[in-house]
């Protein structure tokens, strides 16, 4: 088995797409015409967004984050976790936790995107 795709819910798809286009880079994979759905060329595992009313129109009753209360965080690698960072707030992230070196030797930050999901910028983990 292999991880294929993360599907977030979000108010606006069109909206989120863009912000992580500008802010951590990634081309846009798809917008469905309908604008409800999209995906981000991410790599392996695709990152997905869906609208949260298609989400209630199918029977699903999703929950929206809680900023301060994450039930979970996306992590993206990088090689330069501050300039990653500087390009995150520049393009509209609310900063979290200013950039870490942590005792396992990992160089991490955190932000908030639009939607108040947890993110992290975070240089590989070294074996």
């Amino acid at each position: 088995m292999q991880l294929a795709y993360t599907i977030l819910y979000v108010e606006d798809v069109g909206r989120t797409l863009e912000f992580y286009q500008a802010a951590f880079g990634f081309g846009q994979k798809m917008l469905h015409e309908s604008g409800d759905y999209g995906e981000l060329d991410t790599g392996a595992t695709t990152l997905s967004f869906s609208s949260l009313s298609l989400m209630e129109q199918i029977g699903k009753n999703p929950g929206r984050p809680i900023v301060g209360k994450p039930c979970f965080e996306i992590a993206f690698t990088t090689d330069d976790v501050p300039v990653a960072l500087n390009k995150a707030v520049r393009a509209g992230a609310t900063l979290v936790q200013e950039v870490q070196e942590m005792p396992w030797g990992q160089t991490t930050a955190y932000v908030t995107d639009l939607n108040g999901f947890l993110v992290e910028l975070c240089t590989p983990i070294q074996p």
